[in-house]
C-alpha cells in the first residue's frame, strides 16, 4: 500500500505545480504576442464596444441574423443544449427557427436555409456564418433598408474570410463586423 500511495502523492502534487503554475504561465505568455494580448478581437464604432469573437444577437430585419445561441448569447455560461438530433424539444425549437425565418424571408423555402441559421453551435457563442447563410438573406435587408442587392452581395464578398492556408476550415462570415460595416454602407 504504502508503494502506491507515496507515489500518487507524488503525481498529485507535480500535476498541481505543472497545470497551476507552469503550463498557465506559459499559455499566458505566448498570449501575450496575440493581437490585443489575448484578449480578443475587440471593435470600437462610436461609443459602443464591440467583440468580434463572441457571438451577438442580431433579431433586427434590417441586420444579417447571427447563429442562434443555446446560452443566449452568455459568454459567462458557454455550452450547447446537450439535445440530441431526434429529441423532440429540439426539433420543436429548430422547426420554430425555421418558421420564424421563413415569415421574415418570403421567397425562400425551407430547403434554402443553411442549417448554421436554426441550430447553435456546440459553445453557443459562434460569431460566424456561413457565405450561404448570408447570401440567403440579402433580399430581405435589400427591400427593408432600400439598398441594391448587388452592393449587399459585395459586402458579403469583402467580409467572407478564406480557410486557414486555403486548406484548413470553410469561408466563413464574422456576422458583427458585417453588419457593422452594413450600417455604414449608404
Amino acid at each position: 500500500m504504502k508503494t502506491n500511495i507515496l507515489p500518487a502523492i507524488r503525481l498529485t502534487l507535480v500535476s498541481l505545480v505543472f497545470f497551476m503554475g507552469i503550463y498557465t504561465l506559459a499559455v499566458y505568455g505566448v498570449a501575450q504576442f496575440a493581437p490585443n494580448k489575448g484578449k480578443g478581437e475587440i471593435i470600437i464604432q462610436g461609443d459602443k464596444k464591440y467583440y468580434a469573437n463572441i457571438g451577438q444577437s442580431f433579431t433586427d430585419d434590417k441586420y444579417f441574423y447571427s447563429r442562434p445561441s443555446a446560452v443566449g448569447y452568455n459568454a459567462a455560461g458557454s455550452g450547447g443544449s446537450n439535445k440530441g438530433p431526434s429529441n423532440p424539444d429540439y426539433l420543436a425549437e429548430v422547426q420554430s427557427r425555421i418558421d420564424t425565418f421563413l415569415v421574415h424571408n418570403p421567397g425562400i423555402e425551407k430547403s434554402q436555409i443553411p442549417s448554421d441559421l436554426v441550430t447553435a453551435s456546440g459553445s453557443g457563442l459562434d460569431p460566424n456564418i456561413s457565405v450561404q447563410a448570408a447570401k440567403v438573406q440579402v433580399k430581405r435587408i435589400a427591400m427593408v433598408r432600400n439598398i441594391s442587392e448587388e452592393n449587399i452581395q459585395k459586402l458579403i464578398s469583402e467580409n467572407t474570410q478564406k480557410p486557414l492556408l486555403g486548406l484548413f476550415g470553410t469561408e466563413k462570415i464574422n456576422v458583427l463586423k458585417l453588419n457593422l460595416e452594413l450600417d455604414n454602407l449608404r
